[in-house]
């Protein structure tokens, strides 16, 4: 592979990390104290939107395996057609409407359009990898250029997101030393902007809508000009497809393939529920409101610079070796809850994002070694690594999905009032949970879950042997 095409390649993915990291990071927060609907209805939109793009991967999946051959490739037609979809619906999904009774319905609608569209895009790009080498090396190094776009493209997001945005959090009122105000009315007055202001919440949103829409056309272009997608380089004449349905049957049954995907849904959780979070956190529970942007920043720019670092760690010592970086997070997480400062808070940013770097990198690079694995015992069947991406995929968003629902429905039920200055001390209790303690105990079972994987560099290296010498 050259070096033009692993870029290319890479940075195609980009634009669906820049916009899902805005959206994970600010979502919550925006459909809350911007949008003003309450905790319980924001957990549906993101539980139904989440469930909704995971329903979505098998059926991409099934379409998918069943599409022909064109000229420019079984995979990326499909990546062409969604992609001005996905950005109409980016840019509803952070539309304010002017009504207020029918707001929930469409913030659910514009949100499941958006991930059912990225799934139609991410599981053809994914499945890609497979279609670029066949030599093993050459995949996990396109892996790796593929992980650092996509996590540059989350910091990109946060980033573009959380400076555009970040006046539509921070209220002067709400910087007042409570010491001196000695009347209740400092809890409780709305931290709302004056609504005649022309930079209202609705016009910068949408403005950061319109750029990571921007992103989302030339990432497609730069994938389309500079990738080539091959047929399967191990199919044989008379090879036949695998039916979906079996195919996913035989997938279930996989033993590498399911230990790998219940390692990762819950590690895949335990970030998700930082990422959502803690911007929620930063504002309400440590003080940081006006450092929130800075140290979305910091997570991401310490998870890009990591990934060279954990590609070539990955390559001297192994991938299940590797997985024990993403335990660096626990004890940073837990120490910005218990001892809330400035300098704890970025030296948790960095390391979080060191840790959040190993667990992106990890399972897509292993996942196509469980793919070889299993064309090695069924080496007459072809269409499946569609199915493998799309399930896994599936699996990752429900979990993440359950995860975010049941964190909102959990502010919900300890008491949070959206745009008020400080929230009560059960909403606080209930987000240094969110941030410690649930993340750390995902993190720790999944990573339990792994040390049974069973595919070792050793029998990886066997596997490419044998897949050569049945080419």
């Amino acid at each position: 592979l050259s070096l033009c095409g692993k870029l290319c390649y890479a940075i195609g993915g980009a634009p669906n990390q820049v916009a899902g990291s805005a959206a994970a990071f600010f979502l919550q927060i925006y459909l809350l104290d911007i949008a003003h609907i309450t905790p319980f209805h924001a957990s549906l939109v993101l539980f139904i939107g989440k469930a909704s793009g995971a329903v979505t991967d098998p059926v991409a999946g099934f379409f998918i395996s069943k599409s022909r051959w064109t000229k420019i490739g079984r995979l990326m037609p499909w990546m062409l057609a969604c992609t001005p979809f996905t950005v109409v619906s980016y840019f509803f999904m952070w539309y304010l409407p002017p009504f207020l009774s029918g707001r929930v319905a469409w913030y659910l609608t514009f949100y499941c359009l958006f991930q059912a569209l990225t799934t139609l895009f991410q599981v053809p790009y994914s499945a890609l990898t497979m279609f670029l080498s066949t030599d093993q090396k050459e995949r996990d190094s396109a892996t790796a250029y593929r992980m650092t776009m996509e996590v540059l493209g989350t910091l990109i997001g946060a980033a573009l997101q959380g400076q555009i945005v970040a006046s539509a959090h921070v209220s002067h009122h709400c910087t007042v030393n409570p010491l001196v105000n000695t009347t209740d009315s400092w809890h409780d007055t709305p931290s709302f902007p004056d609504p005649s202001d022309p930079l209202s919440h609705q016009v910068i949103y949408m403005i950061a809508a319109g750029v990571i829409g921007g992103v989302y056309l030339l990432g497609i272009v730069i994938l389309f000009l500079g990738v080539k997608e091959k047929d399967d380089p191990y199919a044989l004449n008379s090879d036949k497809a695998i039916p979906f349905c079996k195919g996913l049957g035989l997938t279930m049954k996989h033993g590498p393939y399911v230990k790998l995907t219940a390692s990762f849904l819950l590690i895949s959780t335990a970030v998700q529920l930082e990422q959502s979070n803690f911007v929620l956190f930063c504002t309400h529970a440590a003080d940081l409101r006006n450092h929130f942007q800075y140290l979305v920043v910091t997570i991401l720019v310490s998870a890009a610079v990591s990934i060279p670092f954990w590609e070539k760690f990955l390559q001297r010592f192994g991938k299940k070796c590797a997985a024990c970086g993403i335990l660096w997070m626990i004890p940073f997480a837990v120490m910005l809850v218990t001892i809330p400062s400035l300098i704890l808070a970025y030296l948790m940013a960095f390391f979080s994002g060191v840790s959040i770097a190993a667990s992106l990198l990890l399972p897509w690079s292993m996942l196509p070694d469980v793919v070889d694995n299993f064309r090695l015992q069924n080496p007459h069947g072809k269409g499946h690594e569609t199915i493998f991406y799309s399930s896994y995929v599936f699996f990752t968003k429900m979990s993440a999905g359950i995860g975010l629902g049941i964190s909102a429905a959990s502010l919900e039920f300890t008491g949070y009032k959206p745009g008020i200055c400080r929230q009560s001390n059960d909403v606080i209790l209930t987000l240094q949970i969110l941030i410690g303690a649930v993340p750390a105990i995902l993190i720790l079972v999944g990573l339990f879950i792994l040390l049974f994987y069973p595919i070792t560099e050793e029998s990886r290296k066997e596997t490419k042997l044998a897949l050569e010498a049945l080419r």
